[in-house]
Order: C-alpha cells, then structure tokens, then sequence
C-alpha cells in the first residue's frame, strides 16, 4: 500500500513513472469520451471515498474521472454530513469505517495535522487532494503539462514562480528537487517561504533563487507559474496583501522578460495577480494545465495500488 501525500516523500523513479504511465494513457484515450473506460479496467470493482473540506472543481471532477476511467467508482463526501463534525466521531473510527467500505481516500483539507492522523489510522491509501502545505498532484499535473508543450524534460528548462509563497509554491519546490529543474521564485519580502521550507531548500542544496523584484525572477524563464493571491480562507489584511503584490502582476511586461516562447500555468481560480492579455493569450495553457489532472491522477491512483504498467 502506497500513499500520496507530499512529493518529498516520493522518490524520483516512482514519480517519474507516474507521468510516463499518463503520458501513455492519455495518448491511449484519444478516440475515447469522457466516461468511456480504458481498456485494461485496472481498477474495476475499487472505489474511490472523496472527502472535501474546502471548495473545489478541478479536483473534484478530475478524481471522479480519473477513477471512472480506470473502471472504479467513487463517492464524495461532506465533512457536516458525518459524526466526525456533527457527532464527534474521532478520525481513528472514522478511517477504520472508510478503509472498511473503500479502496483509497482522498481528502481536501484545511488541516495538516488531520491529513497525517487519516493516515495512521486507515488501511487503505492516502492521496493529499490539497492541505495547507501541499497541493502535489496539482505540481505533479503541472510537470506533465510543461513537458508535453515543451516537449522535454522539465530538468532542462527555467522554471519561475511569481506570486504568494503558499502550499502550491511548497510542492513545486519538492518537485525541483526531485526532477532537478532550476527555480525561481519571485514575491515580496514578507511573503517569502516560511523557516520550515527554507530549511529544506537549504538541506537540499537545490538551485532555488528568491527575487523581491518580479522581473528579475521573469528573466530568462521557459514556464511561468503563478496562484491566486488571496487564497481560501487566508486570514490576512486583504486589502494590504493586494497592495504589496501589485508590482508582481503578470501582464505582457512582466512576460517579456522571459523567453519570448515562455508559457503561463496558473491552478486556477484566477483573480487579479494575471492580465487578461496575458491569461487569453497563447502563450497561457491553462485549459490543458487543467484538463491533464484527469491522466496524472489516473496514474496517481494506479501507483497508490502498486498496479502502474
């Protein structure tokens, strides 16, 4: 049994097996539609239990295809539909009932500390739909996208991050480390990476720069990635937070200090850190970043259950 929770955690040979494995399933898909199931059915008869704690659309509908096309099934639940809210369930109960009635858990989180207790207790696998800290099958959806336009391996290319330093930003900076791809990163001072991630940039010697001027971390970049801004629930002085990124917005200006056939990625929801020019241009994949969650987590899924081709 295989979990998937941080990328860290990982090595480098598994997760490079994940993308090969979805780059040959998604090439296998290509006449098929949507709830059409692969032909091996490698998961017929598993189901997927989802659990969300905080709002989502990407993820929520990639799981559920992801595991359809496989030949499984899946159900979602709510957190205030269970005890473990409303009756107060422990997660050590709650965990031995799912493990008991399913395959696999993936749960979308506001708390790390909860997403670590799941895993004690359950005797299925793990997978971190997004915490706090971490959002890797996100990251590790985004590799498969810049490698696919790029078409060659990430380790080759300029990777930039501009925007909040949150818990994507944390698993681009894990994945950097184990595909060994230059970083950098460019935000404002006082929203650089905390001590705890800049003790692992600093532990794995990776070539992860840091740039309080936007157009210094632009310089020279085949992939820009950015995030919204003000996150979920983020507990900030909202108006200030806007006030202090405002020179780290990515318009044409920003873009034309990086390779002139750089692209954009962004996770998506946008708000206001992207230019409509830049968002609607061509160099912006973000409709083919998304739509790819579907083929990593299939394979996501497949490594979990020890069944990757």
């Amino acid at each position: 049994m295989k979990h998937f929770i941080n990328l860290r955690d990982i090595s480098s040979k598994d997760l490079r097996k994940i993308l090969t494995d979805a780059k040959k399933r998604k090439k296998e898909r290509q006449k098929l539609s949507n709830l059409e199931v692969d032909k091996d059915l490698p998961l017929k008869g598993k189901l997927l239990i989802q659990m969300f704690e905080k709002s989502s659309l990407r993820t929520r509908l990639s799981f559920y295809l992801s595991i359809k096309q496989l030949g499984g099934s899946t159900i979602t639940l709510r957190p205030d539909e269970l005890h473990l809210s409303k009756g107060g369930e422990s997660i050590e109960d709650t965990a031995k009932i799912l493990s008991n009635f399913g395959n696999a858990f993936m749960l979308r989180t506001d708390n790390d500390e909860k997403l670590l207790e799941f895993k004690r207790h359950l005797s299925v696998p793990m997978i971190n739909g997004l915490s706090p800290s971490s959002h890797p099958s996100q990251i590790l959806s985004d590799i498969f996208t810049v490698e696919e336009i790029k078409k060659k391996p990430i380790s080759k290319l300029n990777i930039t991050w501009i925007g909040d330093s949150n818990n994507v930003l944390n698993s681009l900076i894990e994945a950097s480390v184990k595909f060994s791809f230059k970083l950098k990163i460019g935000c404002p001072k006082s929203y650089q990476p905390n001590k705890d991630v800049m003790r692992y940039i600093k532990y794995t010697k990776n070539e992860i720069l840091i740039f309080n001027d936007p157009k210094k971390a632009a310089n020279g970049a085949d992939v820009i990635f950015s995030d919204k801004v003000i996150s979920m629930n983020d507990k900030v002085d909202k108006i200030k937070k806007l006030v202090n990124f405002k020179k780290f917005k990515i318009n044409e200006k920003l873009m034309g200090h990086a390779k002139k056939d750089c692209i954009f990625l962004h996770c998506l929801p946008r708000g206001t850190e992207v230019d409509e020019k830049v968002f609607a241009s061509n160099q912006s994949k973000v409709w083919e970043q998304a739509s790819n969650r579907v083929h990593v987590q299939k394979s996501i899924l497949l490594y979990c259950f020890s069944k990757l081709r």
